[in-house]
């Protein structure tokens, strides 16, 4: 099994997938590689290298009591890009992943990245504050820390409907595309789990936007009920310099997985452009 060892001694576990231009994947919360899939598979068979890991505390990589913060993420992001010596690539973040990339750019420079893309990422803030007052207030967040700690695995199983728009009339959503939202928040560390919601809904990424200083594609869902999309790409598509805005009618948060073969052509056609 590939892992990369960080500078703090814990193991990431990544996929390295085909040839070509580097793709370097980062993906959401409480998910792993495996939430790229469908991406991987497509790029990977257009002639591209591509790369994924678990996040640490998350999938198989290791689980740490500390370093479930923003910018270890991104510091970890760093050393695998440099372990793989990766030159050239296009960083594509989903959701906390997006938040991820913002970080890692911002705290590490673009040397060596080529272009970014946002899928219904967190960037700005999510949180409301005097500040951002359209966010969300602390209670969503408080809810979603009471809902892990109460009953982990309930709560996954749950929560799949809205970020896939499963509770949507009419929606066509598999329950084995839920179930392994489940089994994929599931092989998460429960430390790691808890503390990455402080971390996704907390952090303030407006900085790091204006830092961004590569072409960036902004996908987002305007029916995304986990990261509504005015407060987030709205805003995001506004702080980068290079930035385009791609909104997708009545897609949900977990369009990566439910529109797959338009994500994957929106990609393809980004990073070809």
């Amino acid at each position: 099994m590939p892992v990369y060892v960080t500078k703090d001694k814990e193991q990431l576990y990544y996929k390295d997938w085909g040839s070509g231009q580097p793709i370097v994947f980062s993906h959401g919360w409480p998910l792993t590689s495996d939430a790229w899939e469908d991406q991987m598979l497509f790029l990977a068979s257009q002639g591209y290298r591509c790369v994924a890991h678990d996040r640490r505390g998350h999938g198989r990589s290791s689980q740490p009591w500390n370093g479930n913060d923003m910018d270890t993420y991104a510091d970890d992001l760093a050393g695998l890009t440099s372990y793989l010596d990766l030159h050239n690539s296009v960083h594509v973040g989903h959701s906390t992943g997006g938040g991820e990339v913002a970080r890692y750019i911002a705290r590490h420079g673009s040397k060596r990245v080529a272009k970014a893309v946002l899928i219904a990422a967190v960037p700005p803030i999510m949180l409301k504050t005097k500040a951002n007052p359209g966010g969300l207030p602390i209670e969503v967040f408080d809810q979603l820390r009471a809902g892990v700690h109460a009953d982990r695995s309930q709560f996954f199983k749950d929560l799949s409907a809205p970020f896939y728009g499963a509770n949507r009339p009419g929606s066509k959503v598999s329950q084995g595309l839920r179930d392994s939202f489940w089994l994929q928040g599931m092989m998460a560390g429960h430390k790691a789990v808890y503390d990455c919601i402080k971390q996704f809904s907390e952090t303030d990424f407006t900085e790091d936007l204006k830092k961004i200083d590569v072409p960036t594609l902004l996908i987002h869902g305007d029916d995304d009920q986990i990261v509504p999309i005015a407060d987030s790409s709205m805003l995001s598509a506004k702080l980068i310099k290079k930035a385009t805005l791609k909104v997708i009618p009545g897609a949900p948060h977990g369009l990566c997985s439910t529109l797959k073969d338009l994500i994957n052509q929106e990609l393809l056609a980004f990073i070809k452009g």
